[in-house]
């Protein structure tokens, strides 16, 4: 049967990847899709590289528009990254009716809504398993394979540099600062760490999640984001000596006025299969009302782990090339015409437990200021530990941690703890989750 041909974006660490997996397993890539997988165009600002890189065997070009417009491409595969010039040339793509794999997360949660309409109109595929957790299949998983669940949540590490960064904090005791640079000294994170230590990358991909499990539109721009880059040791520590791991979490779940989407450093239960999940690793746990509680665990970037799901791609859209559109997969696991339009709850309306230290002058009568204001805001505490000061020392720490409250009463009561003559500097907040 005629080979699929494949335009390859980008031939950098995910497309060199890609590469070599489609030449290395060729014959079992047929067997799997039916007919042969071949790329046949290349496009990379470094021509000479690119060229290195397949050994001629294909026409290799610095404008990635050649590629996307060439009759003699099936399938556009964006590795390119970015969300401007990547979404200009997957729209062009979709124009030329051809279908499209792409690995590129920040391009799906700013501009997925749009890109999947026009997929619709034109009938073409836009397939992105490799957009989150890298070599997990968890896209799969949540748009077929639980098909015939009503997800209640989903819980995930999805970065891989912020877990790597905490375990070594946890493991080696060390601070923030210099773990961010063994993880760049490695190449575990950018020049640039941002995107990764503050939750953005892991918002980008926790976007794509929650429109996939609830049904919904892609809605980044209201993702509530906080990193890691404020932990401290001490609250590691702390966290360890009650049973818990800190982990930055993305969470999406069902709630009765809205679907919470956020990603925030939380406390686990140390017993929770997640809060194991050390180094650069990803997991992503599905609880759905039929099967329960399900875990995806797996390298979630680099370049074979990424390739691995990029090819995956290309072998579900061979075998569908030729299927009607109508009986296709849709995108985000629901029919178009059946996107729910349930809002996203603000951060202010979340309902979870919390972890708070407060350093506070040690003498009598603090505590039960700090408890009046709790109760005022109607938060119960479920556990409490006071540190003895050191010799000489005038201050001690407290920590509470509080049974499930709603986030703005809690901001309220924070700023009012933080208002107290007898606290010192600001309180420390984590929020916990339970996971069951």
């Amino acid at each position: 049967m005629k080979p699929i041909r494949v335009g390859l974006l980008g031939i950098g660490t995910v497309g060199r990847g890609t590469w070599d997996v489609l030449q290395r397993n060729a014959s079992e890539i047929r067997r799997r899709a039916g007919r042969p997988i071949r790329i046949t165009m290349v496009a990379d600002r470094e021509v000479a590289h690119a060229k290195k890189i397949t050994g001629g065997k294909v026409k290799v070009t610095a404008d990635a528009m050649q590629v996307v417009c060439s009759p003699d491409v099936d399938i556009v595969v964006e590795l390119i990254g970015g969300d401007r010039v990547a979404r200009t040339l997957v729209m062009e793509a979709i124009r030329h009716g051809k279908h499209v794999v792409t690995a590129n997360k920040a391009l799906l949660a700013k501009h997925g809504n749009a890109i999947f309409s026009a997929a619709q109109k034109k009938g073409v595929m836009v397939a992105f398993e490799a957009a989150v957790a890298g070599g997990i299949p968890v896209i799969k998983a949540l748009r077929e394979g639980l098909s015939a669940n009503r997800i209640e949540w989903i819980a995930g590490i999805i970065n891989g540099t912020s877990n790597f960064i905490l375990s070594e904090m946890r493991d080696k005791g060390l601070p923030f600062e210099t773990v961010l640079a063994q993880a760049q000294q490695k190449g575990y994170a950018e020049a640039d760490p941002t995107f990764d230590i503050e939750g953005i990358d892991a918002a980008h991909k926790l976007t794509i999640i929650s429109a996939i499990a609830f049904g919904i539109p892609m809605q980044f721009e209201k993702a509530y984001t906080e990193g890691i880059s404020k932990l401290t040791r001490k609250d590691i520590e702390y966290a360890e000596a009650l049973g818990y791991r800190i982990k930055l979490l993305g969470i999406t779940r069902r709630a009765k006025k809205g679907i919470e989407l956020r990603v925030h450093p939380t406390l686990v239960p140390a017993s929770r299969l997640i809060a194991n999940v050390e180094g650069v690793m990803n997991a992503v746990l599905a609880k759905g009302d039929a099967v329960g509680a399900t875990m995806y665990y797996g390298a979630g970037a680099g370049s074979q782990p990424t390739a691995s799901a990029v090819v995956a791609d290309l072998v579900d859209v061979t075998r569908l090339i030729t299927a009607d559109p109508e009986h296709r997969v849709p995108h985000l696991a629901f029919q178009p015409d059946q996107l729910s339009s349930t809002p996203i709850l603000p951060m202010g309306e979340v309902q979870t437990s919390y972890y708070l230290r407060m350093r506070v002058v040690d003498r009598p009568g603090v505590l039960a200021d700090i408890t009046r204001i709790l109760a005022a805001a109607r938060i119960s505490i479920g556990a409490m530990v006071q540190k003895e000061p050191a010799e000489g020392e005038a201050h001690v720490d407290i920590v509470l941690l509080t049974h499930q409250a709603i986030e703005k009463n809690v901001d309220t009561a924070i700023a009012r703890i933080e208002r107290l003559a007898t606290v010192v500097g600001q309180v420390t907040r984590i929020r916990m989750e339970e996971l069951l």
